[in-house]
């Protein structure tokens, strides 16, 4: 919303330039204040693009003092809008060339995050999970804080980004209450903790699953009161003792 507001700000600019200069000039042209006689708003909108531009090719030039200060402020308004346009494209495409170079959201990209699939950490489970959600044209995030996973998963045109799976200020930026779920999946079992915290306190403990490789995690987040949580050593057990007892 931001963006497009700002767009149609600068749009409207510099229509005011382009306005003001054509009519201002066909006024003033009908008076005598250039070597020519300005009688049609083409001419008029020619030497206003011709003087924002600062080609000047002295085909149509201010005679008189109130033609020359009106020139001189088309001059400075025009250049001030152009300018600033200027600055701000290649402002905002340089900071999304330093977005993706980090691994880091942009504000675009967030604004975009909603009904998303939340994958915080890349281990196995969530290895396999990215693959299946990428193949069924699922809409899926992947945050970790290993930026040579995130590169390597960008070139593979996921979307990727660098973050502190346990810092809530860094989690905040994913809009994991607007999230449909949340799938934890970390090697060390510390951190496992403190990023189901943070996705708790951030999104409803209902879309927060937790990926839980030992029986210890498993009662730790358990206490934290988390309804689901996933161990797959006990599938796999459950599913080998099953295929035994057959």
């Amino acid at each position: 919303m931001a963006v497009k507001s700002l767009t149609i700000a600068y749009a409207i600019a510099i229509v005011a330039v382009l306005a003001f200069g054509t009519f201002g000039t066909y006024i003033l042209g009908q008076s005598g204040n250039f070597n020519v006689h300005i009688n049609s708003l083409i001419t008029a909108l020619y030497f206003t693009v011709v003087t924002v531009g600062t080609v000047g090719y002295g085909d149509i030039v201010p005679v008189t003092a109130l033609g020359r200060v009106f020139d001189i402020v088309l001059i400075i308004s025009g250049l001030a809008v152009f300018l600033s346009v200027v600055t701000a494209i290649s402002g905002e495409v340089i900071n999304q060339r330093l977005v993706k170079l980090s691994g880091r959201i942009s504000s675009f990209e967030k604004r975009l995050l909603k009904g998303h699939i939340v994958l915080i950490g890349y281990d196995l489970t969530n290895v396999l999970l990215a693959s299946k959600l990428k193949k069924d044209g699922k809409k899926f995030i992947v945050v970790t804080s290993d930026k040579v996973i995130v590169d390597q998963l960008r070139e593979k045109g996921y979307s990727t980004y660098v973050a502190d799976e346990t810092s809530e200020s860094d989690m905040s930026a994913f809009n994991l209450g607007n999230s449909k779920k949340i799938i934890i999946d970390l090697r060390e079992s510390s951190r496992t903790v403190y990023a189901a915290i943070v996705a708790k306190s951030l999104s409803s403990i209902d879309k927060v699953i937790v990926i839980a490789n030992t029986e210890e995690l498993e009662r730790h987040l358990t206490d934290l009161g988390l309804k689901h949580i996933i161990s797959p050593a006990n599938i796999v057990a459950k599913t080998i003792f099953s295929e035994m007892g057959k």
